[in-house]
C-alpha cells in the first residue's frame, strides 16, 4: 500500500502536466487555425496591379483583356461564404 502511495505522489504531477500540454496544444491550433483562415479570407483579395506584376515576372506584357480575364476567373473562383449567424 505505502508502495502505492509513493508512485502516485510522483506519478500524479507528471500526468496531469502531459494532459494539460495535450490539451492546451490542441486548443493552440484551433485557435491558430481559425485566425489564419480569417486572414488567408481577407488576403485573398488580388488587385489588377498585382495581375500586371505577375505578368511582367513572366516576362510578359498584359494586355487590359488578358488583366481583366484574368481578374474575372479569380472572382469566379472565389469560395462561397459561410452564413453565420
Amino acid at each position: 500500500m505505502l508502495v502505492i502511495l509513493s508512485v502516485w505522489s510522483w506519478l500524479t504531477p507528471i500526468l496531469v502536466g502531459i494532459i494539460c500540454l495535450i490539451v492546451g496544444a490542441i486548443i493552440g491550433f484551433l485557435i491558430a487555425r481559425k485566425i489564419l483562415g480569417k486572414y488567408v479570407e481577407q488576403s485573398q483579395q488580388m488587385e489588377e496591379r498585382q495581375v500586371r506584376a505577375m505578368f511582367k515576372q513572366m516576362g510578359r506584357t498584359p494586355s487590359e483583356k488578358q488583366v481583366r480575364q484574368v481578374m474575372q476567373t479569380m472572382n469566379a473562383n472565389k469560395p462561397a461564404k459561410k452564413n453565420k449567424k
